[in-house]
């Protein structure tokens, strides 16, 4: 059985190996006109020269505490780098090049999806299993002939983790709301768009197996953040959200799925930050192995009975 999303009629044109090219090359060019743009603004509200600007946003990336408002304006681009080189290059090869309209991602109509209101449950309930792939990730170790390149990862990891930990510091309710916009919102929108509406439709289409569909989009997911010590965990979640879409047949779900997901993480820092909880969800604590195999279990039977409520049309 097809999955929902490949029923007859939503295939206006079939997609071809000369289109996934041209999504790339739209991915690629989306993400130089979204540095230009950037380039433009600096250009604009500091009266900076091209190289002045370069300079800057490289070291705003690198070492944001050192600007007065360098919180708000590493979110700006995050927030413009996203919509140029997810969003906006997804939606241009969708109506552009396969001839197709939002609708088409949703041949199923949200109000027709049973067990919408598990999806939050199901993310949630999914998070300490996925912190124990997380903890086994991080312990994997390259062979000592690639020790070099695994060092470069993990100082290039550490980096990182500066960045997200400053991002991810919110001392008001403006900074959260901002921070739930470019955090959750316009990933969840963006990310979900390529990866489940267009990807891995279309990879299912052409190999005929939903399930190959499914996860070579989640590794390619996984891939495009450059988070190694990370892969594994997020292309498990990349899978769910994969599946999501298959059995619901609406591209909303995933997308809510991946909002949830970020949402939740960046709604508990706050809390934790304002002290109002006491589990710090960014913690590197060992996740106890029989609460993440319950976690798991729960996850596993959520999503078996959300399968099922959506019946016949389910697939894989």
């Amino acid at each position: 059985m097809q999955p929902i999303y490949m029923s007859n009629r939503t295939l206006s044109r079939p997609p071809t190996l000369g289109g996934l090219i041209m999504l790339v090359g739209f991915v690629l060019m989306g993400g130089v006109i979204s540095t230009l743009l950037l380039f433009g603004l600096l250009m604009l509200t500091k009266g900076m020269g091209p190289s002045e600007a370069q300079a800057y946003l490289t070291e705003l990336a690198a070492n944001p505490v050192a600007a007065p408002n360098g919180w708000y304006e590493l979110m700006v681009l995050q927030a413009i780098n996203h919509l140029g080189t997810f969003l906006l290059p997804s939606l241009l090869y969708w109506y552009s090049i396969e001839r197709r309209t939002w609708d088409q991602f949703n041949p199923r109509p949200i109000s027709a999806v049973a067990g919408l209101s598990l999806i939050a449950l199901i993310v949630v309930a999914f998070m300490p299993f996925d912190s124990l792939i997380i903890e086994w990730n991080q312990g994997i170790h390259l062979p000592q002939t690639l020790s070099p390149l695994e060092q470069w990862v993990r100082d290039k990891e550490k980096e990182l983790e500066g960045v997200t930990k400053y991002l991810t510091t919110f001392k008001t309710i403006p900074q959260l709301l901002v921070a739930f916009l470019v955090i959750a919102i316009i990933p969840a929108i963006g990310e979900e768009t390529l990866f489940r509406g267009i990807l891995q439709r279309n990879l299912t289409h052409w190999s005929g197996n939903v399930h190959l569909g499914v996860w070579v989009a989640a590794a390619l997911f996984s891939a495009i953040h450059v988070q190694f010590l990370g892969f594994f965990p997020r292309m498990l979640l990349g899978a769910l959200f994969g599946y999501l879409y298959v059995w619901s047949g609406n591209l909303w779900v995933p997308i809510l799925a991946h909002f949830v997901n970020n949402g939740f993480t960046v709604l508990m820092v706050f809390l934790y930050q304002r002290k109002l909880v006491s589990m710090d969800i960014e913690s590197n604590e060992s996740v106890p192995l029989l609460g993440a195999l319950i976690s798991g279990v729960v996850t596993v039977g959520l999503l078996f009975y959300f399968r099922q409520a959506n019946g016949d049309k389910a697939t894989g």
